[in-house]
């Protein structure tokens, strides 16, 4: 039987390698090269826009714990990360064009999988996965919407890159938070005065206009720097400027202010500013973060960027499986799901090609359960919310254990194991064959 894929992202391309696997022929549409969103730049599948990370890789994490249910689903997007992974302390970050040089080559070789170049402007047809993420063209928008109801768009933004040899090295520390992993981040110390001038010009710099659009509502887990600034003084401070978990060795105390670099790529050529997503004119961005010590000489690779983000009102269209309750054989998947972060798009596409997979087969839904970080986030998709807004993985998301451990990285620990002896539990009864082994960013 034949399905379609629409958007070869990392959810799409995730659902279509899952409907591949699962024996269906499968047409994958992806309107690049043709015609390119306002944020992307690459032919490749899979592109990484806002970050090269994939967060942490520790299972006592929100995001670890994701990773290896993933994982032992046969993730594409996992393969293509341990592929391409490049040094970030307990982080999983990636060269981003090695990754999607990887994802590309997998898609397009595959025998059952026909790539089709152009855009789709309506709702497939027949059975589909619609995984055109947050920046889906403004003719499919306009019939999801008309699908939904109601509007789909608000505001996402992307942090600025810097050339490795413009850092000033002797301003500079390498690092990572309470030494976990690898010292793979850059850290610019800022004492108070510093911090504080930085502080005053941000605040006041000037935005760039955001053209057809009105004072768009930003997603807190994205929120521009300069926004984020303006709620006061020590707002950035206790956000992405935190300094705890480092001390700068050149005076063994705590700066009162940390910017961190992360690399960018394998060469270590370039590196982006954590939590520096912004809509700061170009001019302005130079001028002010330039004041970063560190970078008072800094190359700016990319500026930062602020773009449409497109998501749907899950709760009233989609069921747990990610299937739209009006038709099931019509699915979603990706960000315009409302799951945030790179890999909960990846999750959302196996769980929709699986979903489509077993619905064409005569199966019932198979959603994983509410103490896996999958099953919570499906949940969260499919749950009543009157004031529904993305959400990416966090323990949050999972019921407390029975007994309370006062340690919160042993109570994680324990919330994890639980989740996976879930999980793979659940693969078992339900017949989904689940990989061996473990997550490692070096197996073959």
């Amino acid at each position: 039987m034949r399905v379609k894929v629409i958007g070869a992202g990392l959810a799409g391309c995730e659902a279509a390698w899952r409907l591949a696997e699962e024996g269906f022929a499968v047409e994958l549409y992806e309107m690049k090269p043709l015609k390119f969103s306002p944020a992307h730049h690459s032919a490749g599948f899979a592109e990484l826009v806002c970050s090269n990370s994939l967060k942490a890789n520790r299972l006592s994490s929100a995001a670890g714990l994701l990773k290896e249910e993933m994982r032992r689903c046969g993730s594409l997007i996992l393969m293509a990360a341990r592929s391409a992974a490049v040094g970030a302390g307990g982080a999983l970050a990636v060269d981003r064009s090695f990754f999607s040089d990887y994802v590309t080559e997998k898609i397009r070789s595959h025998p059952a999988i026909q790539v089709l170049e152009g855009e789709v402007t309506e709702i497939p047809s027949g059975p589909a996965v619609i995984a055109t993420g947050p920046l889906t063209s403004d003719a499919l928008a306009e019939a999801i919407s008309a699908l939904c109801g109601e509007p789909l768009s608000f505001f996402d933004a992307a942090a600025p890159i810097v050339s490795a040899d413009s850092i000033d090295r002797d301003r500079v520390f390498a690092a990572a938070r309470y030494d976990r992993g690898e010292p793979d981040y850059l850290n610019c110390p800022m004492n108070r005065e510093e911090y504080e001038a930085f502080h005053a010009a941000l605040v006041a710099a000037e935005t760039a206009a955001l053209h057809d659009f009105d004072r768009p509502a930003v997603y807190e887990g994205c929120m521009p720097v300069e926004v984020l600034a303006r709620r006061g003084l020590d707002s950035i401070r206790f956000g992405p400027l935190k300094p705890v978990g480092l001390r700068d060795p050149r005076t063994g105390h705590r700066p009162w202010a940390v910017v961190q670099l992360r690399q960018e790529n394998r060469q270590a050529t370039m590196y982006n500013l954590v939590g520096f997503q912004t809509n700061l004119k170009f001019q302005e961005q130079k001028r002010i973060f330039s004041m970063i010590p560190g970078l008072q000489n800094a190359q700016f690779l990319r500026y930062g960027v602020m773009h449409r983000n497109t998501f749907l009102n899950a709760p009233r269209v989609l069921d747990a499986g990610f299937a739209v309750k009006s038709s099931p054989l019509l699915f979603f998947a990706g960000q315009i799901t409302g799951v945030e972060g790179y890999i909960e798009s990846a999750m959302s596409g196996i769980w929709a090609g699986i979903g489509l997979s077993r619905a064409l087969r005569g199966l019932p839904p198979a959603i994983p359960p509410g103490d896996t970080m999958t099953g919570a986030l499906c949940r969260y998709v499919a749950e009543p919310n009157p004031d529904y807004q993305p959400m990416g993985c966090n323990m949050g998301l999972l019921p407390p254990l029975v007994e309370p451990v006062r340690d919160k990285q042993a109570r994680y620990q324990q919330i994890a194991e639980r989740a996976l002896q879930s999980f793979s539990a659940f693969l078992k009864e339900e017949g989904i064959r689940e990989w061996p082994g473990e997550f490692s960013l070096t197996e073959d």
